[in-house]
């Protein structure tokens, strides 16, 4: 069921982002047009998007919520784009003869806002024949919209020169908010130093000093993470990363900072993917875990809606 006006601007999704979508919409004053999907038998998926949002879509832009993560999601991303630009482009025709077939024109004005930018890591090439998947992505999805808003990109710097119009947002600011209301941390880690601008700008929202962990190779199979001109004994730490994954890293730096005698260690991250048993493995090394909505996981705490209205409301003012 649609929620809003018929002549507020709309934004459509997936069932996998119906909080986040709903989320931005309502940042927006726009309206949220659920999508249809399911699987056949086979596996392959399906997509109808709502009647009752066609006139909409022909006479404002639209914003579509989804991302690149897992490989399915890519293809229902594709299949999303695919599906607006044919209301705007009047092409309604189909075998059950339903409603008008065609119409004139209206103007293609898409813009895709991405909770979560799978393949983001795969942003340099180590070996000969291996693809920068991060760019290819980007490249096919730029054919299919006019402008892509991104939440906490892994590296950034792989899409900069992209001529396609992209924000890159960051939840930074809500994460902030969260931990300063439900943590109350004296310090701000980054667990290595390529992360440190965002333990920076955590701990200058907060109030509170800052620093990251030196990565000490030990084997070819161990690393040791040490605390860099850091006293934590008696404090109460926040590491934040943009994403947690295995949790192996934040395990390391938590029991590293223990033994620098922090009382507490909590962990945040924009995206929680948790593979791997991550959260039980988490659970006995911090003692807590949040996350934003980018992607759906119990310790999702934060929204990441107002990071991504920001960013939309940027590329709107050039539609």
């Amino acid at each position: 069921m649609a929620r809003g006006s018929e002549d507020q601007m709309p934004v459509v999704s997936g069932p996998a982002y119906t909080e986040v979508a709903m989320g931005l919409a309502n940042e927006l004053d726009m309206q949220y047009l659920p999508t249809e999907t399911r699987r056949f038998p086979d596996g392959e998926g399906y997509l109808r998007t709502p009647v009752e949002g066609f006139d909409s879509m022909r006479s404002e832009p639209v914003i579509v919520v989804s991302s690149t993560f897992p490989d399915n999601g890519i293809v229902q991303t594709m299949m999303m784009l695919a599906g607006v630009a044919d209301i705007q482009k009047g092409d309604l025709s189909n075998l059950k003869g339903e409603g008008v077939q065609n119409l004139d024109d209206s103007g293609r004005r898409i813009l895709l806002a991405v909770p979560y930018y799978g393949y983001a890591r795969q942003d340099k090439r180590f070996s000969a024949g291996e693809v920068i998947a991060a760019g290819v992505i980007a490249d096919h999805l730029a054919t299919a919209c006019d402008g892509i808003v991104i939440l906490d990109i892994h590296e950034p710097k792989v899409l900069e020169s992209h001529k396609h119009p992209i924000q890159f947002v960051t939840a930074v600011p809500e994460l902030s908010e969260l931990l300063s209301k439900d943590v109350s941390p004296d310090f701000i880690l980054s667990p290595d130093k390529g992360a440190i601008d965002r333990a920076k700008e955590v701990a200058e929202i907060i109030g509170v000093p800052y620093s990251y962990l030196e990565k000490k190779r030990i084997d070819a199979h161990s690393i040791e993470h040490t605390p860099k001109d850091l006293d934590v004994s008696g404090k109460v730490v926040a590491i934040v990363d943009d994403m947690i994954s295995t949790g192996g890293t934040i395990c390391r730096a938590s029991d590293a900072l223990r033994r620098q005698g922090a009382t507490e260690v909590h962990a945040a991250c924009t995206h929680g993917l948790f593979t791997s048993g991550a959260l039980t493995r988490l659970v006995k090394h911090v003692d807590g875990v949040y996350s934003t909505d980018s992607l759906s996981n119990p310790r999702a705490v934060v929204s990441g809606a107002p990071a991504l209205a920001r960013g939309v409301k940027k590329l709107l003012t050039a539609l």
